[in-house]
C-alpha cells in the first residue's frame, strides 16, 4: 500500500512544487513503513527515472497527448483508477492550482479524507493528524483524518526538495480508462520569457510607491539581475499600469518564494496574506509607519528611486555585469 504523488508537469517539464510533493510524500512512506509512487500524466519531457532521488521507487506513467493539458475531471477518473490499482492509501498533491482543482474531486470520488495547505508531516502518535495552514497564513490548524484513505495537499516551500544521489526510479507504463473531456480550450494565452510567479524563487515586487507604470523599468532590471519574477499589489493592476497575471494578495495569487522584495507597498492586510509564507521579506518603503515593515525581515526606509539603482549597481558588481 504505497504512498501514491501526483506529479504535475507543464509542457513535459515537472513543476518545482511537485518536487517538493515527492520528498514529503517520501517521508510520510517511510513514517508508515511502505514506499512511496509517483504518476504522471501526459508527455514528459524530463527524465522521470531521475526522480528517484526525491524517494520515490517507482512512476506510474499515462503517456497520452490527450493529457498534455490539465483536465480536472478526466485527471481525477485516472488518478482514481491508480489509488485502487496500487492500493494506496495515502495520495499527495501540490497545493497549486491543478493541486487544488483534481485533489477535492479525488476525495469526492473516493470518499476520502482531505487536508488542504499542509505545512509539515503527518503526525501519527495518536491516529493521523496534519498541520495546515489557515486564515490566510496567520494561523495553524491540526486536522485529523479518519478515513480509510486519505488526501494531503502540500503548501508551496513548506518542505524541502531534497534529492540523494543516483537513486532511480522504474517507469511503469499505466494502462488506464480516459474519460472524454467535458472542456474545450478555445485558445490559450501564454506569458512568454518570464518566470512564473508559482515557480518563482525570488520575486521582485511593485507598488504604488512607484508612481506610474514608467517607473517600472528599475523593477524589471533587478529581478533579471536576480532571476527573479516580477508582481504588483492589487491597486497596481487595477490601475493597469502592471497585466492583472502579477498581482499578488488575498484577492490574487499567492506565493511562497524564497526571498519577497517589496518597492512601495504599504502592506495591506490583504496584499500580506498572499506573500505571508515567503522564506524572507525585504520592504524597501519611505513611510517608517508602513505596516509591512512588522511583517518583514529586512526593511529599508527611504525613497525607492534612489534605494533600488543603488541595489542594482550592487549586484552587478557581485555578478561583475557591466
Amino acid at each position: 500500500m504505497p504512498v501514491l504523488i501526483f506529479i504535475d508537469q507543464s509542457e513535459g517539464h515537472i513543476k518545482k512544487a511537485s518536487l517538493e510533493a515527492l520528498s514529503y510524500g517520501s517521508q510520510v512512506a517511510a513514517q508508515a513503513g511502505t514506499v512511496a509512487e509517483g504518476i504522471v500524466l501526459g508527455s514528459v519531457k524530463d527524465d522521470l527515472s531521475a526522480l528517484g532521488q526525491y524517494g520515490i521507487q517507482k512512476i506510474h506513467h499515462v503517456s497520452d497527448q490527450q493529457l498534455d493539458h490539465v483536465d480536472a475531471q478526466v485527471f481525477t477518473g485516472i488518478i482514481a483508477q491508480a489509488v485502487q490499482a496500487t492500493g494506496a492509501k495515502i495520495v499527495v498533491f501540490a497545493n497549486n492550482a491543478d493541486g487544488k482543482a483534481i485533489a477535492p474531486r479525488l476525495s469526492a470520488r473516493l470518499k476520502a479524507a482531505l487536508v488542504s495547505g499542509a505545512v509539515a508531516l503527518p503526525d501519527t502518535t495518536n491516529g493521523f493528524v496534519v498541520k495546515k495552514s489557515v486564515f490566510s497564513g496567520k494561523a495553524f490548524a491540526h486536522v485529523a483524518l479518519n478515513t480509510d484513505i486519505k488526501i494531503i495537499t502540500l503548501n508551496a516551500n513548506a518542505f524541502p526538495a531534497a534529492a540523494s544521489a543516483e537513486a532511480k526510479a522504474t517507469i511503469i507504463s499505466f494502462n488506464a480508462t480516459i474519460d472524454a473531456t467535458k472542456v474545450k480550450s478555445i485558445s490559450v494565452n501564454k506569458v512568454k520569457g518570464e518566470v512564473p510567479l508559482s515557480e518563482a524563487e525570488v520575486v521582485v515586487s511593485g507598488g504604488r510607491g512607484l508612481k506610474g507604470p514608467e517607473n517600472w523599468g528599475m523593477v524589471e532590471e533587478l529581478a533579471k539581475l536576480l532571476g527573479a519574477a516580477t508582481a504588483c499589489s492589487r491597486p497596481v493592476a487595477d490601475t493597469h499600469w502592471r497585466p492583472h497575471h502579477e498581482h499578488v494578495g488575498q484577492t490574487g495569487l499567492a506565493i511562497a518564494p524564497n526571498l519577497y522584495i517589496a518597492i512601495g507597498i504599504s502592506g495591506a492586510i490583504q496584499h500580506l496574506a498572499g506573500v505571508n509564507r515567503s522564506k524572507t521579506i525585504v520592504v524597501i518603503n519611505k513611510d517608517p509607519e508602513a505596516p509591512f515593515f512588522k511583517a518583514a525581515d529586512y526593511g529599508i526606509v527611504g525613497d525607492a528611486f534612489e534605494i533600488v539603482p543603488k541595489l542594482i549597481e550592487e549586484v552587478k558588481k557581485l555578478k561583475g555585469v557591466a
